[in-house]
């Protein structure tokens, strides 16, 4: 199987130091199950186009523009020209302007994971340099990068023999925590209720495997799929599943100490720890 074509090529450069890369993405949705929307009627493809929300006529492709909205129904056009203005000068380069330690950057900072790797031979002593100081120093690098026609600000982190550029949120984009968790409890909790939950977690805790986050929808929208082309050979409709019960909710209040007993007697068949 031939290797996929790069989503980005460019360079690498710390100071004087550069070197040739290609960039793809972490992750792929590719193996999902899509759907188009169709005309029940005719069952053909449904188009979708602009219109003008007061007229409803159709706008040309070479009429659509951007616009800030100031106020109520009150729009300033911007132009290409000037998107484009603001953007960086190069976008085939990701210079490292600054290193941070990486644990200083939290999780709810990144956004989207890309390996880089070189695109060349002569470039591999380069990046190896880069990559080794990286982990060797414990930081990552941070940077900015043109991805589909917008600026985005970039983290470097060394992963095995490759690094790892993940997109970063933007300030305004991060939320506060403590906007949302500053009335929870602060953690004096009772002592025999996190003796229960400790042995729980310690019942259930295993070694990471990917088959833990499979996507059940995806393995049953195949299964549909597949008994409709079945049908459609045979001429006869498949027959749909119910979705599966909920678990009903009474409203009661359960007394955790007891829901925590009864989980452990249940993991081990019975017997109270």
């Amino acid at each position: 199987m031939a290797p996929p074509r790069p989503y980005w090529k460019g360079y690498l450069k710390l100071s004087l130091v550069t070197c040739p890369v290609s960039m793809m993405p972490a992750t792929s949705e590719a193996e999902k199950v899509r759907f188009h929307t169709l005309n029940r009627k005719t069952n053909n493809r449904v188009v979708s186009r602009y219109v003008d929300a007061e007229t409803g006529k159709e706008v040309d492709e070479e009429d659509e523009a951007k616009g800030y909205e100031r106020g109520e129904n009150d729009f300033l056009v911007i132009e290409e020209e000037e998107l484009e203005s603001v953007t960086l000068e190069s976008a085939r380069t990701i210079d490292i302007e600054k290193f941070v330690p990486r644990d200083t950057i939290e999780w709810v900072w990144l956004q989207k994971p890309h390996y880089l790797s070189p695109s060349d031979e002569v470039g591999h002593e380069a990046f190896s340099v880069i990559r080794d100081a990286m982990e060797a120093e414990k930081v990552v690098g941070i940077s900015r990068l043109v991805l589909g026609r917008r600026e985005r600000a970039v983290m470097l982190e060394p992963c095995g023999k490759g690094i790892v550029v993940w997109t970063l949120r933007y300030g305004d984009e991060v939320r506060k925590p403590e906007n949302y968790f500053g009335d929870i409890g602060d953690g004096d909790n009772d002592p025999k209720l996190m003796s229960l939950v400790t042995s729980l977690i310690e019942e259930r805790s295993k070694p990471w495997n990917p088959d833990m986050v499979q996507d059940p929808v995806q393995e049953k929208l195949k299964e549909i799929i597949e008994s409709k082309r079945k049908s459609a050979k045979k001429g006869a409709k498949p027959k749909g599943k119910g979705k599966g019960e909920e678990p009903a909710y009474t409203g009661n209040v359960i007394d955790l100490m007891s829901a925590l007993k009864n989980s452990l007697e249940k993991k081990s068949g019975g017997k109270s720890k």
